[in-house]
């Protein structure tokens, strides 16, 4: 069970969230809910969240101590090593470049 599931609870439910979807947009939810064998509630709120959870994820809080923190300021300091292969691709026309 990971953590958006343990917070998809009746019991832990006394706040109201209203928003409104497209007759297609309602559609495709209710279907998607149905696939997964949820209500649309739990789809809904189950989605959201796990979605929450990946936007906040590179914002959270790290501890570091001194030798740490210096260690990683180095590494980001430290001059980038060659990588060829890297390189070519970079200077490679993208798949989807508009030719003139």
């Amino acid at each position: 069970m990971s953590n958006g599931d343990a917070i998809v609870t009746k019991a832990a439910r006394d706040q109201r969230l209203n928003f409104r979807a497209s007759a297609q947009q309602q559609q495709l939810i209710r279907q998607a809910a149905e696939a997964t064998d949820s209500t649309v509630t739990d789809f809904i709120l189950g989605s959201v969240l796990e979605s929450a959870e990946r936007v906040l994820a590179d914002r959270k809080w790290f501890v570091a101590s001194e030798e740490q923190w210096a260690e990683f300021q180095a590494l980001l300091d430290a001059p980038l090593v060659s990588m060829p292969k890297l390189d070519r691709l970079l200077r490679r026309e993208g798949p989807f470049a508009e030719s003139d």
